[in-house]
């Protein structure tokens, strides 16, 4: 009885052995086809991109082509390696002496790069043309590893290369970045990948469908290893014949038509219908968060259709889903795409985190349809401009529009002109007094020293004098005021401090027992209920409450206020405090 060969896994039975075999990468086949023609090999080669694309495969053909010597052992470096001479046969099996891989996750050290590195890379090799290291998943390496490696990697012995391959080329240090000859792998194309499984599909006899060949290359996202162990799980699910519904059970993928058709119930804002969809495919064995997903997917693919028809033309997705892809496009509006992708985005996190998944399913489907026939908020605002819909109570006399707020201590948002942080002369004496006067005449007003405590940040300092400060009397530079109880006592010292610190000139700070008009917070919260009930009795918001009874008045801002803020921030910056009253 013989001994049946070990099953090997489509992914390593189909490993690219020659850059001919491998796919989807062409610049980089042909630069390294031309260095070796050229006799230009680099001392270090970095591979990057996503799992699955051959970084690893590319690094082990580099390594054959560079130490193969042909049938007749007389060849010399190459890129069609022959796979027949002793280096090639034992570089594919990894059990060549003078090929050493490392693995950069689990050895991540200086001590392990000192031993299997450093340590040896002085000595020629033993039986090879090149003695040549392949790191893979380079960028887990430590600080302390990577400053090691940098004097060789720089300067290698002529026997020496060195090829490192990383999913995460941003956490590579620069400095190691320099001094290697970088490619970058690209995600296989969708046709391409398709052409390939097929290949391999005949090659091996399976019965697999178009369809299926479809789902499982969208599952892979470019990667080929993905979409050779997801085929090889496939074909073994399919027993025999594989199709696309077995391929949807296997990866608990609903039927795209159907995510189309829930997708289309959502969008009608029939949320009874889209509840019984989703549970459809929940019983039929689909997974909620990959619904979602495939959702999110459907709202990214009608997106990209309405911006470039061209896009409907996706190799994974059949003629008539193209065809109803192209339709859903046009009738729906780019703000509802994007709103619905946003809210698809929230709902993953959900979904994800939820203890019941099916549950924040649902939920998140019962918002996408109350909001998807929600109209944008200028066509809301033409409707209740107007005027209130029929059988809605007539609106009241509306009430003046509120004039802008003046200069006075409950308006602590204006401003009546820039105030500047400091200034300094350069090349000439410049007095007290005349820097005193030029600093204190932006600062007509207390609203403006107030703009001015907001603008600088200080929010203790502005929530002290805004609920702590009566105002008595005030002139530029000498401010009277009455504190309240509440007040702190280095309250009006402080004033002085930073004023003087943001204007360059003296405040004088006067406390007095009592007198004085109402605190900032408190006029502004009289203000504030006044403006409400100003805000209420105008047409428009009555037309807002006919529409919307649970609607509330969160903010009113009047034009004063927002020139005062902005006329804040346009002080003019001071690179260095000074003192205008120290000496020359």
């Amino acid at each position: 009885m013989t001994d049946q060969p070990a099953y090997q896994v489509l992914a390593r039975k189909y490993r690219p052995q020659t850059f001919a075999d491998l796919i989807g990468q062409d610049a980089m086949v042909r630069t390294l086809e031309n260095a070796f023609k050229a006799d230009r090999i680099a001392q270090a080669f970095m591979m990057t991109g996503i799992r699955g694309t051959g970084k690893t495969t590319t690094a082990r053909i580099i390594a054959k082509g560079m130490n193969c010597i042909g049938p007749e052992g007389q060849g010399g470096p190459t890129t069609t390696p022959c796979g027949q001479c002793e280096p090639c046969i034992a570089i594919a099996k990894g059990t060549h002496v003078d090929v050493m891989e490392m693995d950069g996750a689990s050895q991540t050290g200086i001590n392990d790069i000192r031993d299997n590195v450093l340590n040896s890379v002085q000595y020629a090799p033993a039986s090879a043309r090149y003695k040549i290291y392949i790191i893979d998943e380079v960028h887990m390496l430590s600080n302390s590893a990577f400053n090691a490696l940098l004097k060789t990697l720089e300067e290698p012995p002529a026997h020496v290369k060195f090829i490192f391959a990383t999913t995460e080329i941003r956490k590579v240090p620069v400095t190691v970045l320099s001094r290697c000859q970088r490619f970058d792998l690209r995600r296989i194309e969708p046709e391409v990948m398709l052409a390939h499984l097929r290949g391999i599909a005949d090659r091996e006899g399976a019965e697999i469908g178009a369809d299926a060949l479809g789902l499982i290359v969208r599952a892979a996202e470019g990667s080929v290893r993905d979409a050779l162990s997801l085929m090889d799980q496939a074909i073994s699910h399919g027993a025999g014949e594989t199709t696309a519904e077995a391929v949807r059970a296997m990866l608990g993928l609903a039927d795209r038509g159907r995510v189309l058709d829930l997708f289309d119930t959502i969008m009608r804002g029939d949320a009874a219908g889209a509840l019984a969809e989703i549970a459809g495919q929940y019983a039929d064995g689909a997974d909620p968060l990959a619904v979602l997903r495939d959702l999110a997917e459907i709202t990214h693919w009608l997106s990209v259709i309405k911006i470039t028809p061209d896009a409907a033309e996706d190799p994974t997705v059949g003629p008539d889903e193209r065809d109803r892809g192209r339709r859903m496009a046009e009738a729906l509006s780019m703000r509802v795409l994007t709103r619905s992708w946003q809210m698809l985005l929230k709902a993953l996190e959900e979904v994800a985190a939820a203890p019941n998944a099916m549950m924040a399913a649902e939920m998140a489907i019962i918002r996408l349809t109350h909001v998807s026939d929600l109209p944008p908020p200028e066509d809301l605002l033409k409707k209740l401009q107007d005027g209130p819909p029929a059988g809605a109570p007539a609106p009241g006399p509306a009430a003046p529009a509120p004039a802008p707020a003046g200069p006075s201590a409950s308006a602590p948002h204006t401003n009546g002109g820039s105030a500047p942080r400091g200034g300094g002369g350069s090349g000439g004496a410049v007095t007290a007094l005349a820097a005193d006067t030029d600093a204190l005449a932006r600062f007509a007003t207390f609203e403006q020293v107030v703009a001015l405590i907001r603008f600088n940040r200080d929010a203790k300092l502005l929530i002290d004098v805004e609920t702590g400060v009566r105002l008595v009397r005030y002139s530029p530079g000498r401010i009277e005021v009455a504190p309240t109880d509440a007040a702190p006592r280095d309250l009006a010292a402080r004033l002085s401090q930073r004023l003087q610190t943001w204007t360059g000139a003296r405040w004088a700070v006067s406390v007095v027992a009592e007198g004085g008009a109402p605190t900032i917070a408190e006029e502004r919260d009289r203000e504030r209920l006044e403006l409400e009930a100003r805000a209420e009795a105008h047409p428009l918001m009555q037309a807002v409450r006919a529409r919307f009874p649970e609607a509330k008045i969160l903010e009113i801002r009047s034009a004063a206020q927002i020139a005062a803020e902005a006329a804040a921030e346009a002080l003019p910056e001071v690179e260095d405090e000074w003192d205008p009253f120290a000496e020359d």
